[in-house]
């Protein structure tokens, strides 16, 4: 009697880690290096969804008028996902992600006044301990933090160009200057942050959509980080 062959995912080819999240500004390629990290190594992808949220076109023309509500619906739509990460990595689904829940509060300090900011901290928190997360067995559980964070960075400068370059309608009216204070609140959040090992990425020169060695070497740095924190920029090793 024949049987079907065996199939064995070859080691280099399996997730270094069960659950990898992508950061970085408007622009850096988040969302792309996520699509090809999780074809090569078989992982389902958790992407943002800003298209969702109704009150962001209208953030980046009037920033002032619809920032809270424009940060108080990305906080429902995580907390929404919170629970599609739990229950999936309950499950032992490998999982790669184009967000961190804590961005929420990068924008949300970034763009509120500071009335509007409490405000949002505290309804924040209410959604969130509100929010039912449930694990494979049914029991209450919790969104786990990433297990590996790739932060990528970029100059202000090459983001406008990139962001003026793809021509999305409402990210055309992003400033140069919030990018500038969006860059800086990223690299503040970063350098504080210690919860999970950050592999911080120069991605002004190194595009791992178009090029496979751009993307091996990237996944070298990522398969072979032993400490908590370390800086890749393409051509050197720091």
């Amino acid at each position: 009697m024949s049987t079907s062959p065996l199939t064995v995912t070859a080691p280099q080819l399996r997730p270094p880690f069960r659950y990898i999240a992508i950061e970085g500004p408007i622009g850096v390629g988040k969302t792309s290096l996520a699509r090809r990290l999780a074809e090569r190594w078989s992982m389902q992808p958790v992407f943002e969804r800003p298209q969702d949220n109704p009150f962001l076109e209208r953030f980046y023309r009037d920033t002032g008028r619809y920032a809270l509500a424009a940060q108080l619906h990305f906080a429902l739509q995580r907390a929404q996902q919170a629970q599609e990460v739990a229950a999936a990595y309950a499950a032992g689904t490998a999982l790669i992600a184009d967000f961190m829940t804590e961005k929420n509060e990068i924008f949300a300090r970034l763009t509120l006044p500071e009335d509007e900011w409490q405000l949002y901290r505290a309804l924040a928190k209410q959604i969130d301990a509100q929010t039912p997360r449930r694990t494979a067995a049914g029991s209450p559980g919790t969104a786990p933090a990433p297990d590996f964070v790739v932060y990528l960075q970029a100059s202000p400068e090459v983001l406008f160009a990139r962001i003026q370059k793809r021509a999305i309608p409402m990210e055309l009216q992003i400033s140069a200057a919030y990018l500038h204070s969006l860059c800086d609140a990223y690299n503040d959040f970063f350098y504080h942050y210690d919860r999970t090992p950050v592999l911080t990425v120069n991605a002004e020169h190194l595009n791992p959509l178009d090029s496979d060695a751009d993307l091996a070497l990237l996944v070298e740095r990522i398969e072979t980080m032993r400490g908590r924190k370390e800086f890749f920029v393409k051509g050197t090793s720091l």
